[in-house]
């Protein structure tokens, strides 16, 4: 089987980003975003899910941290959307809960073409390291729409936020490589309508 592979630039006057992803890689990773904390999460992501990625960004982090992670959301979604291609024999869905010490977090997503983003995860804390804990969220989402995928959170038991946050980046790692992952028994796509 051929790698499913996709490279994505993206230059604004706030950021320059190369992602490279392969769906069918082994977890190998080298991610330089300039947030400590960040480059630990899409390592995690990458590691768990068995995809190959590699990201050079570099953002405005004398403004904040909010442009680099939104934008590097935005291109991974991208990336992930490119990557699947037609989507022919996929699974299309997947779902993960993950225990990670205290906090379990469930993830679902489906990659149906139609953008979509929902958790219930709440950060009481202002920063976990180098990030600020609401860009959980925004870089969520910008995944979620530039995917064009139904990306659902639920924290089933929450507790301490560098665990919450990296639990989440684990269980969409794992969600996703279920519904990136092939079935020979899916015939063209997985969809009543005949497309996705």
């Amino acid at each position: 089987m051929e790698h499913r592979i996709a490279e994505v630039n993206r230059v604004t006057k706030e950021t320059q980003i190369r992602i490279r992803l392969d769906l069918d890689g082994t977890g190998q990773a080298q991610i330089h975003t300039g947030i400590g904390f960040f480059d630990h999460m899409l390592n995690g992501f990458a590691r768990h899910g068995f995809f190959d990625l590699e990201a050079e960004v570099t953002g405005d982090l004398e403004v904040d941290c909010h442009h680099t992670i939104e934008d590097t959301g935005i291109v991974l979604g991208q990336a992930i959307r490119e990557a699947v291609g037609d989507k022919c024999g996929i699974r299309r869905f997947g779902s993960q809960i993950l225990p990670m010490d205290e906090v379990l977090v469930l993830c679902a997503v489906d990659l149906g073409g139609r953008p979509y983003y929902q958790s219930n995860a709440v950060f009481t804390a202002e920063r976990i390291g180098g990030m600020d804990t609401e860009m959980v969220k925004e870089f969520f989402y910008a995944v979620s729409y530039s995917a064009a995928m139904n990306l659902h959170f639920q924290m089933l038991n929450p507790g301490n936020h560098h665990h919450m946050a990296e639990g989440m980046f684990k269980a969409f790692a794992k969600a996703l490589d279920e519904a990136v992952s092939l079935d020979p028994r899916v015939a063209g796509v997985l969809s009543t309508k005949g497309t996705l």
